[in-house]
């Protein structure tokens, strides 16, 4: 949030000094309009989330914030120039366009800058304590300091009674033992206390007192299932095992009428400019497939549906012939039987622009979990006992899996994927369905389809 308004407030305020200090008009008007203004600021919004301004490791990092605010800036003038119904008139002289295109890179790089140097890098860490069971504590830290970069597990507290310290490296946070738990809380001004013990026995009665007095000064006590979720945006299935329905209340608008309706008629026309844009560039398909596919341009495979029935799904063949002829496995980086041109298909999506038919007829939605192969849906449900949960929605053409987990190589890469596509499901609404849009966007932007 803080991100998005001092974005837009140094932008308009350096528009508003460069063009009243020098009486440039076209930049003032820019800022004095509303209809101007808003339409500014929506594309500035806009491309800024596309590309990645808001996420919160890039904006973390100067390198990738200078990438990040030159195709934002570069796009958001652009397509602002485009506009002049609801844009101001262009300037007569030319140079000013170019004062635009400078005063908005310098204010949102400068302003992105103290961002990094004197913000992100102290003011807005999270300080957290942890209690667990020792074994655990690496793995549960890494967890969520890997995703957030602003949150920090100060120390942690082991429930178990048996002690492997020596085998876990865990020389960056306090173990805490004997200690007056509320002092070193206050010492370290830690704002959250996060209790993933696998069994209340190892909340001693000494514990739960000092926990009850760190709840009663205001400081928050989460389980950390809801931590893990709100970080990483994943179900995290590995630590809630079978009883999993306590901390999975399914989305509501999975049985939403008025949700599923406006959903369908997007998706349609969705599809039918897809199959447009399809039938536009078939010539160069063609072409590309002649040369450096060699073979069949379509093909279909068998592939599980909603509520586990099974469908025949259409793509575009960016593999060599024959390429499973030793039966169905995971497709891998860099996959040899992925032709030249194939790769490209995959990395642009082209590849499933078919899928708009199978979308029409029913089958799929433009977002929901990928649809798998019926062979390795059995490979995978036996290991994780979830997994055909995801079967209670329509599968997608892009999900929340697709834009977040680029690969799925094999069964830990399905783990993974399956906890965004659970979170997706639980927490499906319009909302979530536009931030998967923008991140496809930005998927096939930066080349990273599979």
């Amino acid at each position: 949030m803080i991100l998005h308004l001092f974005d837009v407030f140094f932008v308009l305020l350096g528009l508003y000094f460069i063009g009243s200090s020098f009486e440039i008009v076209y930049l003032k008007e820019i800022v004095l309009n509303k209809s101007y203004l808003v339409l500014f600021v929506f594309y500035l919004t806009f491309f800024g989330i596309v590309f990645e301004m808001y996420h919160l490791q890039v904006a973390s990092n100067e390198l990738q914030i200078m990438k990040s605010t030159l195709l934002t800036v570069s796009f958001t003038i652009l397509v602002y120039l485009l506009t002049p119904i609801f844009s101001p008139e262009l300037p007569p002289k030319r140079i000013q366009i170019i004062l635009f295109y400078t005063v908005v890179f310098i204010s949102l790089m400068l302003w992105r800058v103290f961002y990094v140097r004197y913000l992100a890098s102290n003011r807005f860490f999270q300080n957290a304590l942890l209690i667990c069971d020792e074994e655990q504590v690496e793995e549960l830290i890494l967890g969520i300091e890997s995703v957030d970069p602003h949150y920090k597990i100060i120390g942690y507290v082991a429930t178990d009674t048996h002690s492997i310290a020596n085998k876990i490296n865990v020389k960056y946070v306090h173990q805490i033992a004997g200690i007056d738990l509320v002092s070193f809380v206050k010492e370290h001004n830690i704002s959250e206390i996060v209790i993933a013990s696998k069994t209340s026995k190892g909340i001693t009665p000494e514990l739960y007192h000092q926990l009850i007095c760190l709840l009663e000064s205001g400081k928050s006590i989460r389980e950390y299932t809801q931590v893990y979720e709100s970080k990483t945006q994943r179900i995290p299935v590995q630590y809630i095992e079978r009883d999993f329905y306590r901390f999975f209340p399914f989305s509501r608008s999975n049985q939403n009428k008025l949700y599923l309706s406006v959903v369908r008629v997007t998706e349609i026309v969705i599809s039918l400019l897809g199959l447009v844009l399809g039938l536009i560039i078939l010539p160069i398909i063609l072409l590309g497939n002649s040369l450096a596919n060699r073979g069949k341009l379509f093909y279909t495979q068998k592939r599980i549906g909603k509520d586990g029935i099974p469908f025949e799904i259409l793509k575009l063949r960016t593999m060599i012939e024959n390429a499973e002829s030793n039966g169905a496995i995971f497709t891998r980086f860099d996959d040899r039987r992925v032709t030249a041109f194939g790769k490209f298909l995959r990395k642009t999506r082209i590849d499933e622009i078919p899928q708009f038919i199978n979308i029409m007829k029913g089958e799929m939605a433009i977002i929901g979990p990928r649809p798998e192969r019926p062979e390795i849906v059995k490979q995978i449900a036996v290991l994780m006992p979830f997994y055909e949960t995801r079967h209670i929605v329509k599968p997608g053409l892009t999900g929340w899996a697709q834009v977040n987990y680029s690969y799925g190589e094999n069964i830990d890469d399905s783990l993974i994927k399956l906890q965004y596509d659970l979170y997706y499901i639980k927490h499906r609404s319009f909302y979530l369905d536009l931030n998967i849009t923008l991140k496809t966007i930005t998927t096939v932007l930066f080349y990273r389809g599979q």
